[in-house]
């Protein structure tokens, strides 16, 4: 991969380089890292105080790196990031590695509970404690129009479907919510802040 593939200099900036914005700076010497094709490269928190234009560009020629054969080491504190690039995950807290392995299986660890969010016509009365009382279901919600239903982890949605069919409750749409990286970073090194 050429430098010109992350940046590419106007004469003006040529000759002025100390007015180059902090995301070109940051750009230039990704490029100048990388023009010798190394097939192993470590960065740390590339994309910190960059505007969202050279952020979307570093990140898009990070993947472009791996795809092309490069193994990289990513360091970073934006956990979307994080999912957006990564295979293979370890959380590192206050020195030390305290969790690691693909990013479902980080999730698997802290997840106890999913979210069913099902959009819903208006609902019957007694349908809320009749889904309750259903096995595996801890919590259910209701603001109008969605319906939120916290299940253990691998519950099948069969019965709560059944359930809806059987009171003529029309549905539209159901995610079901897993915990971000964010969340699994939080659950497993505490909420609150540290020095």
């Amino acid at each position: 991969m050429a430098a010109l593939d992350f940046v590419e200099l106007t004469p003006h900036q040529k000759k002025r380089p100390p007015e180059l914005s902090g995301g070109l700076i940051r750009r230039l010497n990704i490029a100048c890292g990388i023009v010798h094709e190394p097939e192993l490269i470590f960065m740390d928190e590339p994309t910190v105080a960059i505007d969202p234009q050279s952020r979307n560009t570093i990140l898009e020629n990070i993947r472009e790196l791996n795809r092309r054969g490069a193994t990289i080491i990513y360091t970073s504190h934006y956990m979307e990031e994080v999912e957006m690039l990564c295979d293979r995950v370890a959380i590192v807290d206050e020195g030390r590695i305290i969790a690691e392995g693909t990013q479902d299986e980080l999730k698997d660890q802290v997840m106890t509970l999913e979210t069913a969010r099902i959009k819903v016509d208006p609902l019957t009365p007694g349908l809320l404690e009749r889904l309750e009382s259903l096995e595996r279901v801890k919590k259910v919600e209701y603001e109008e129009p969605f319906l939120d239903v916290s299940l253990e982890k691998d519950t099948p949605l069969a019965p709560l479907l059944d359930v809806l069919h059987d009171e003529r409750i029309r549905f539209t749409s159901i995610t079901v919510d897993r915990p971000s990286l964010n969340t699994v970073f939080l659950a497993l090194t505490g909420k609150t802040l540290r020095e």
